[in-house]
């Protein structure tokens, strides 16, 4: 049961007072991190800012106490934010709980069915698609807080189309005040890393804007005229089981599936980077759990879904953390500010939020993997990527996880259908063949064919090509390339079986691989067919067909 074991538990056994404090150092590094990064995330998911900051309290601690990672740091991230803004214009913070919870089931039973390792199979098109996608429909629903620009008419956008069009439509509105604000937390964003790497430049950019605008009385928008009713204190349990009603569950089942999928694979993909840095390995089923359990914790208590954070999940790493403790100690560090400090986040001006999510936009987009991609894959991934990516930005990441996956599973169909063939043996006359030396004879009134490649529901009619001739006595079909035969290629051998019956026509297979042989004795195939007209090999095929002619004769 070492695959359902919380690393916490395994690492502590070597656990040093040295370590401890390397564990501590980092935690506070990280939750300096977090926390304008939770806060910033929260609103751009239409939510208040403090459900950020509960949200990396809660899901933090959870996922370190119970995750499968060395090293792990899980909270909100930019992948959910334009999600959970569609959810809760829709169907408010209580529909975004009910799907949170749902997925966090999904999760958790994802973990215990063992698909950590399933995960890894949705394509690298797919993903790169829809993270592009969200990173451009991130950008465009920042530039609304970076420009100051005041919708006129009571427009409340939801779909990236509509807030492009609001803001064309008011874009007379434009706040200078703002964009000065918001231009000057991006010089630092940009600027500060360089020079200073221990302290993060978005905090120094939230310090220095905030100030500016208190010390000059900027007409600037803050986070306290956005948000008149922060809460401070401890995060409080909001959970309410007669909010699960089956009409909820059942409006919000496909937006807690894109939430699961969408988290498993973040998380995942955190904790390979993760085990590539510090030279370990994770338990991704375990994880899987631990990141179920984290989002149920968060949205019981007013957080948003969360999945491991890459960023501060390397910023972790790079300031010396190597156990799940430091993840808990950035959980509790976080828990110190909501509690004393939250009433200064009032301050905060909207420019300088929108100007970090536009850096995030930005990292998160991976512009240079789409566009090698874009230069360097076959025409089908392409086909996946654009799609993807143009139904993330046109509509939403449901949509678009929906069709990439069907579509890149019928182009990967259709590229295993190819790669099956079938191809009869010819008859050569080894006196006036000179290449016959390395051919078979083909038995008189034998027919031989040969399949290579596997035989699934899209290539089993490959096997109604073959055409025995009137003077055919026997088929034998070659199968020592067959991987792998389905229920649906099953049933169009045993009709193929049934049409030699009926013609008089014996039916000898040769080679049989261990997949196929154990379909083909379960449907009972076997039996039917006689053990005799099995062989092992394709010289004992000829032989028994060569017997079978003799014996008619």
């Amino acid at each position: 049961m070492e695959w359902l074991t919380p690393k916490l538990f395994s690492v502590m056994k070597h656990y040093t007072a040295a370590q401890l404090v390397k564990d501590v150092v980092a935690g506070v590094i990280v939750a300096i991190i977090a926390l304008p990064l939770s806060i910033a995330l929260a609103i751009a998911s239409g939510v208040g800012p403090e459900a950020g900051i509960y949200t990396a309290i809660v899901a933090g601690f959870l996922v370190a106490f119970l995750g499968g990672s060395r090293v792990q740091i899980a909270g909100p991230t930019a992948a959910f934010a334009t999600i959970v803004a569609g959810i809760v214009a829709k169907d408010g913070t209580q529909g975004l709980m009910v799907a949170t919870v749902l997925a966090g089931v999904l999760l958790v039973l994802m973990g215990l069915c063992r698909f950590g390792n399933l995960l890894k199979y949705i394509p690298s098109t797919i993903t790169t698609g829809f993270t592009a996608g969200i990173a451009v429909t991130l950008f465009i629903g920042q530039v609304k807080d970076f420009t100051g620009i005041v919708y006129q008419h009571g427009e409340k956008p939801i779909e990236t189309a509509e807030k492009v069009a609001a803001i064309i439509a008011n874009i007379g509105t434009v706040n200078l005040q703002a964009v000065l604000i918001g231009a000057l937390a991006l010089v630092i964003l940009i600027v500060w890393p360089r020079f200073f790497k221990k302290i993060p430049g978005s905090l120094i950019a939230v310090v220095v804007t905030a100030a500016a605008v208190e010390l000059l009385h900027l007409d600037v928008n803050t986070i306290g005229k956005s948000f008149t009713d922060i809460r401070a204190g401890f995060p409080a349990l909001t959970l309410h089981l007669s909010d699960f009603s089956f009409t909820a569950v059942r409006a919000q089942l496909s937006n807690a599936v894109t939430i699961a999928v969408l988290a498993g694979v973040e998380s995942l993909l955190s904790a390979v980077v993760a085990d590539g840095m510090i030279g370990s390995h994770h338990r991704p089923n375990m994880e899987l759990v631990a990141q179920g359990v984290a989002n149920i914790g968060s949205a019981a208590f007013g957080g948003i879904p969360a999945t491991g954070a890459i960023a501060r999940t390397a910023a972790n790493i790079k300031n010396g953390g190597r156990t799940p403790v430091s993840g808990m100690v950035h959980s509790v560090t976080l828990l110190i500010v909501v509690v004393f400090l939250m009433p200064l986040a009032k301050l905060i001006p909207m420019p300088c939020i929108a100007a970090i999510l536009f850096q995030v936009a930005y990292n998160m987009s991976g512009w240079r993997g789409f566009v090698r991609q874009l230069k360097s894959a076959p025409k089908s991934d392409i086909l996946v990527l654009v799609i993807t990516f143009v139904l993330t930005v046109v509509f939403d990441l449901v949509v678009a996880i929906e069709v990439g996956v069907v579509l890149a599973a019928l182009l990967f169909m259709r590229r295993m259908s190819a790669v099956t063939q079938l191809h009869g043996w010819r008859e050569v006359d080894p006196e006036n063949d000179p290449e016959s030396i390395s051919l078979r004879q083909i038995p008189h009134r034998t027919m031989v064919y040969e399949i290579s490649g596997p035989l699934f529901f899209a290539t089993a009619d490959k096997l109604m090509e073959i055409a025995p001739k009137d003077d055919t006595r026997v088929l034998v079909l070659r199968m020592r390339s067959v991987s792998t035969i389905d229920a649906t290629a099953m049933q169009q051998l045993e009709l193929l079986y049934d049409t030699c019956r009926h013609r008089g026509v014996a039916l000898v297979l040769s080679h049989v691989n261990h997949q196929p042989m154990q379909v083909m004795r379960k449907a009972g195939f076997a039996e039917k067919l006689g053990q005799d007209n099995f062989c092992p090999h394709i010289d004992e095929a000829l032989a028994r067909a060569q017997a079978i002619v003799a014996d008619e004769k």
